[in-house]
């Protein structure tokens, strides 16, 4: 019998079924990077695998983030070497296994009179970071003097400016990481469903044996019995361990962070920095396709886990760092074209400012056999599922007796990675975009598509180009071409899906959705069935994120 393999929206009530029909090996709760990476890791090892999240995937912290696959130069500074060495590794392995999504970059770390680093720090930090981290040679950190700096970075302050160091980090896609590695979980057979809450346990003899569930689209009440069940909820955490009677020791500390975008034309970077705060912190100014985005502030929260807000005073901070080091380009509130909040779960500490937490992730074990994982950082999500599914499969042997595989995710590809090597990307790039030419669809479009799909840029060009028989504009094939592909492979249930977190588009390029997204709303109405109600309200959700990202709350 041949299983589809693809994350089909049109196939959601199929795996709905698939989860309440049979027990599982185990019950991920989350869809962000490490739920994902934890259905990855236990389905590559054998065991049947379910997973639920109550938003759609990567709709909290992983799609919120600085969007870096980093090793964190500041976890050297505090002493954390075992952190900074595994994220490194880390790097270098995505790097491989996804080069259409996670990319070097180029970051210039400047010195400055009272920084954070001085020239000697910043000259053995560096170096010992590209240590740790195993950096090819050509990629390892450079000293800059100030003159040599000011020619890389022409935008740069001189007044403080005393030398620079020029390392790589690598940029990502935080949300089309995350999908990558479930439609890649998919391919091994994990049931992964968004859109469904986890309500509460189901208990037998004081030991957790399944969940109550509840598929927001249609309201079905669901039963999903498992043999595992682990807690991945990210921020959401806390409340799943206080259903389970178990919060008794650590808690989460949410910090949030917060992003703006600007015009690459207005903050005309010729690559990433990592610059010093007044305040002693330090933030990133990266560039991106057609925009530059800033980041990150470090505050706490106490408001609602579903959508954290940027304020007045987020940016005003932001701005304010900007402007002082970039002083000639005089950022205003009128420029920022997007932003977004996003919350970290972090574990707490007792004493500790939010800058000072540890980005270290936690295992937590309840009397009732639940399983949470917290705290961690993007970069480090393979690692993270690596452990949890040992764990899990430690416990299945023990109780069954049981083989299992043993973890190989650092040899499996993800969706859309399938290039020889990074080097490969230019001469695909060159050859999709022959395809489109002649409808005046330009090369730079389909970089842009790459970097999103990889590989399965093939498809959506496929696509593309049937729909442009059918009379459709080039502009508007290309985006339905894109809409179809998140339809039938990604999961793509409604506008916000498809037009934040699968194509970027709200945040880096959202000038361009006020023409289209009224016909991508009647695309989906049509693939979907849905009602004249249901489009609508879609709609109206959609123009309320819409709005959003350039309006900022007041304290």
């Amino acid at each position: 019998m041949h299983i589809d393999t693809t994350l089909s929206a049109l196939q959601r009530t199929t795996f709905l079924n698939q989860l309440t029909t049979d027990r599982l090996d185990l019950l991920i709760i989350g869809g962000g990077v490490t739920g994902a990476g934890i259905a990855l890791d236990a389905a590559s090892r054998g065991l049947t695998v379910g997973l639920i999240e109550k938003q759609d995937f990567a709709a909290g912290t992983s799609s919120r983030s600085t969007k870096l696959v980093h090793g964190g130069l500041r976890y050297l500074k505090q002493g954390d070497v075992k952190l900074v060495r595994e994220v490194g590794r880390e790097r270098t392995i995505l790097y491989r296994n996804a080069p259409h999504i996670v990319v070097p970059e180029k970051m210039i770390l400047p010195i400055v009179e009272k920084g954070t680093y001085g020239k000697m720090a910043t000259s053995i930090g560096l170096y010992v970071y590209d240590l740790l981290a195993g950096v090819k040679r050509k990629e390892r950190r450079t000293m800059l003097s100030k003159k040599q700096t000011t020619v890389a970075e022409p935008l740069l302050r001189t007044d403080i400016l005393k030398g620079s160091g020029m390392y790589y980090e690598y940029r990502t896609d935080d949300a089309r990481l995350t999908i990558e590695v479930i439609k890649t979980a998919r391919t091994f057979g994990a049931s992964c469903v968004n859109y469904t809450e986890a309500t509460d346990f189901i208990y037998e003899n004081g030991k957790v044996i399944g969940v109550k569930g509840k598929d927001l689209i249609t309201g079905k009440e669901l039963v999903i019995l498992a043999k595992k069940i682990v807690n991945a909820a990210g921020p959401w955490v806390d409340r799943l361990r206080e259903k389970d009677q178990s919060l008794f020791d650590k808690r989460l500390h949410l910090t949030k962070g917060v992003h703006l975008v600007v015009p690459h034309a207005r903050l005309p970077l010729k690559q990433a920095v990592y610059f010093d705060v007044a305040d002693k912190r330090m933030i990133f100014a990266i560039p991106r396709n057609k925009s530059t985005y800033i980041g990150t502030t470090d505050t706490d929260y106490q408001g609602e886990l579903e959508s954290p807000r940027v304020t007045q005073q987020d940016v005003a901070y932001l701005l304010r760092a900007t402007n002082d080091m970039f002083p000639s380009v005089k950022l205003t509130e009128q420029d920022i074209t997007s932003s977004w909040a996003g919350l970290r779960p972090l574990i707490h500490e007792d004493g500790k400012s939010p800058s000072e937490l540890s980005r270290k992730d936690e295992v937590f074990h309840s009397a009732s056999g639940l399983i949470t994982i917290a705290g961690g950082k993007l970069t480090g999500f393979r690692k993270m599922a690596e452990r949890v599914v040992d764990i899990v499969t430690k416990e299945l042997i023990k109780e069954e007796g049981r083989a299992f595989k043993s973890c190989h995710t650092h040899q499996i590809v993800l969706a859309g990675g399938s290039f020889p090597s990074a080097a490969a990307i230019p001469d695909f790039i060159r050859v999709q975009a022959k395809r489109v030419r002649s409808f005046g669809i330009p090369e730079a479009s389909i970089a842009e598509l790459v970097g999103k799909y990889g590989r399965n840029t093939d498809k959506i060009v496929k696509l593309a180009l049937e729909l442009q028989k059918q009379r459709h504009p080039a502009e508007d094939a290309m985006a339905l071409a894109e809409l179809q592909y998140g339809i039938r492979e990604e999961m793509v249930m409604t506008l916000r899906d498809f037009l934040i977190r699968r194509s970027g588009k709200l945040f880096f390029d959202r000038k361009s959705i006020g023409r289209v997204y009224l016909k991508i709303a009647d695309e989906m109405a049509r693939t979907l069935k849905w009602s004249a109600i249901e489009k609508e309200r879609e709609i109206k959700a959609f123009e309320e994120e819409y709005q959003q990202v350039k309006s900022f709350q007041l304290e």
